[in-house]
């Protein structure tokens, strides 16, 4: 008979007691420290991502009072160097995209005041099955997927407001 080696079975227990100690304990300092650097709202998020980190790693979390405290500022350094990184990345893609927009031709609309009027005059729903089919290149089925219609319903309603969108244009 062969014996098989378990891994000793962690104190599930022991640990929640432990965490919540560390945490009750310091969580304000820990949010104080958040706010100093950063925005009011952007400290109460980053306290929060830095107690789910703590609680994910429960058993990394040291024994000691001063060590666990040590370490918890750690993770906190760690959370908002992270947040700094993806907000200086957020902001470069942002004006990227500022500066692509300014510089490519806008066909958001089409220029025609007729077909505008005409789209504003139907259904908003008619309408936006209508853009999407013709200015944003969805099937019918995609379009129905999209909107989370069914299909039969989708080829109906388009079917109307095509007639539709064809009376106003011609008035």
């Amino acid at each position: 008979m062969t014996s098989k080696l378990r891994a000793p079975v962690p104190n599930i227990t022991a640990d929640a007691e432990r965490i919540e100690s560390v945490v009750r304990r310091e969580a304000p300092a820990l949010l104080a420290y958040f706010e100093r650097r950063s925005t009011p709202h952007d400290a109460a998020d980053l306290l929060g991502e830095t107690l789910l980190i703590a609680w994910r790693r429960v058993s990394a979390v040291p024994v000691d009072d001063q060590e666990a405290r040590m370490w918890l500022f750690g993770v906190a350094r760690r959370v908002l160097m992270t947040s700094r990184r993806s907000g200086v990345r957020r902001q470069a893609l942002t004006d990227r995209l500022r500066e692509e927009a300014l510089t490519r031709p806008s066909v958001a609309e089409p220029q025609d005041d007729q077909l505008r009027e005409a789209l504003a005059s139907l259904d908003p729903l008619d309408a936006e099955i209508i853009r999407l089919l013709h200015w944003d290149g969805f099937g019918l089925s995609e379009i129905a997927q999209h909107l989370g219609k069914p299909a039969g319903t989708i080829r109906s309603r388009y079917s109307r407001a095509r007639a539709a969108l064809r009376a106003a244009l011609e008035r």
